[in-house]
């Protein structure tokens, strides 16, 4: 007997060129932004897959450094709406996050 899982959507499928794409990324949510389930939004508003490599949050402020993959257009529009939600998001520049 086989069980589906509901609500579940299937990955990302690559763009018309083929080519998939993942950045990591550092946002930084503001004290109103806390409680709002910004990652979980994202991935259901666009076809990408997020992956939370770290997160600190406080009462003031929330940092995450998110990766996340998917076709190009999809992250940018991802990041687009992020930042128009009120996310900051910067790219993170090294590779430090690799346990």
């Amino acid at each position: 007997m086989s069980r589906k899982t509901p609500g579940k959507r299937p990955a990302p499928k690559p763009s018309a060129s083929g080519e998939e794409q993942r950045r990591r990324l550092w946002l930084m949510y503001p004290a109103r932004m806390i409680q709002e389930p910004v990652v979980w939004q994202v991935g259901q508003k666009f076809r990408v897959v997020t992956n939370v490599r770290q997160a600190s949050v406080t009462d003031e402020i929330g940092i995450v450094c998110l990766e996340i993959g998917g076709a190009r257009e999809e992250i940018k529009s991802a990041i687009a709406w992020l930042e128009k939600s009120g996310v900051k998001v910067e790219p993170v520049e090294i590779n430090v996050i690799e346990s």
